[in-house]
């Protein structure tokens, strides 16, 4: 077999799929690559294979020996195995019940007015200050963080406090940071928890102390797992999801004309966006995958940016097309362990560019798309600005 491929692949156009990775689909579904901390691993790149693994109880991630265990990278969160390996289904099955009652559709449809109401303050500010402007700043990194803290009951005026912890959590290249990072947050955690148990509030941290069987320590873990998560992948696709727009503007044009079509732009935006990296799972007993022997233990990167953008499924997958129909998409995952946060994410994301669009037709990028500067060394990457005219 060849030498292992070494990750990451270099990305020529911050918007478009590094060209490394699309030779290498145009190889295969599966293949052997080095991660950036050296390791060895398996990198899944065909629609059809990560969706079936995505599912596959087969792969976990947890490990039996997890201080051998090939890592992807320096993160605390998402570099290595996660969990106890004997234990790691029923413990999400467990995670899941506890927290899909938060998420259900219902809830969600009834929050939407309040991140409508959230998204017109915003943009108020926002034409108020006129260009240019920095979209990231004014609305992709303050919206999801707003949301998040009402809907779980925490403070708005922690989150620069909150916002570098999760910065330093999901850095992909300092372990000790990293984990400095999720281990503020917990503590954190730990002092809402005790502050709800003392004067309950009508949220989710609030609730979740109230579940009978629920420790404190399980409640901090999950409340903060929820915050971390609920703020900075949506953050990202707001980023993402402008200049990709703004990037094609026949495209921004047709959203502008017709803003009907934003549940399905907002599909497609989520298709486009995703900047690959992996999910990173561990084999759990030896298995094939397309034809290729992976061995119980091995590191099985599902990689489902590439998938995204894999040609079998998405014709011309990096041309944005508002009009496509994306929804099979892999960006929040698929099957057991979907994305809890698909719901919330969505109704954020169809509020931003139903409002941008409709009070904002004119706007523009200010510097041409090379000059961007995007996030390298943190998980979730995305964009450090998006400065706009209009």
């Amino acid at each position: 077999m060849n030498a292992p491929v070494q990750l990451p692949f270099e990305r020529v156009d911050p918007l478009r799929v590094a060209p490394r990775l699309r030779e290498l689909q145009s190889q295969g579904a599966v293949h052997r690559v080095r991660t950036a901390v050296g390791d060895e691993a398996w990198l899944v790149t065909g629609h059809a294979q990560v969706r079936r693994l995505l599912d596959d109880d087969r792969l976990g991630r947890g490990h039996p020996v997890p201080e051998t265990a090939a890592r992807m990278g320096d993160s605390a969160l998402f570099g290595g195995p996660l969990g106890n390996f004997a234990t790691e289904q029923a413990d999400h099955a467990r995670m899941r019940s506890l927290l899909q009652p938060h998420f259900s559709p219902k809830r969600m449809r009834a929050l939407r007015p309040r991140v409508e109401a959230l998204a017109t303050g915003l943009l108020d500010e926002l034409a108020e200050q006129g260009p240019p402007a920095d979209l990231q700043a004014a609305l992709a990194l303050p919206l999801p963080i707003l949301v998040i803290c009402e809907l779980l009951g925490v403070p708005y005026e922690d989150r620069d406090q909150f916002r570098a912890w999760t910065d330093d959590a999901v850095n992909t290249r300092d372990r000790a940071r990293s984990e400095q990072g999720l281990g503020s947050l917990f503590e954190y955690g730990q002092k809402l928890v005790a502050h709800k148990r003392a004067g309950p509030g009508d949220d989710v941290i609030s609730r979740l102390c109230a579940t009978e069987g629920v420790s404190d320590v399980e409640a901090a873990g999950l409340s903060m797992a929820l915050l971390l998560a609920g703020h900075e992948t949506t953050v990202v696709q707001i980023g993402m999801g402008v200049l990709l727009l703004l990037a094609s503007p026949e495209q921004w044009r047709a959203l502008v004309n017709d803003p009907g079509l934003v549940p399905g732009a907002v599909e497609e935006l989520l298709r486009a966006s995703g900047k690959g990296g992996g999910i990173p799972r561990y084999a759990r007993t030896d298995l094939e995958i397309d034809g290729v022997r992976v061995r119980a233990g091995d590191l099985v990167i599902l990689d489902n940016g590439a998938a995204n953008h894999d040609p079998a499924v998405f014709a011309e997958p990096d041309q944005v097309d508002i009009a496509r129909p994306a929804a099979n998409h892999l960006t929040f995952g698929h099957g057991a362990r979907y994305c809890i946060g698909a719901p919330l994410a969505r109704i954020e994301l169809q509020v931003v560019f139903t409002q941008v669009a409709m009070r904002f037709p004119t706007l523009q990028l200010a510097v041409d798309v090379q000059e961007l500067a995007m996030r390298r060394d943190v998980l979730t990457g995305g964009p450090v600005e998006v400065p706009v005219l209009w």
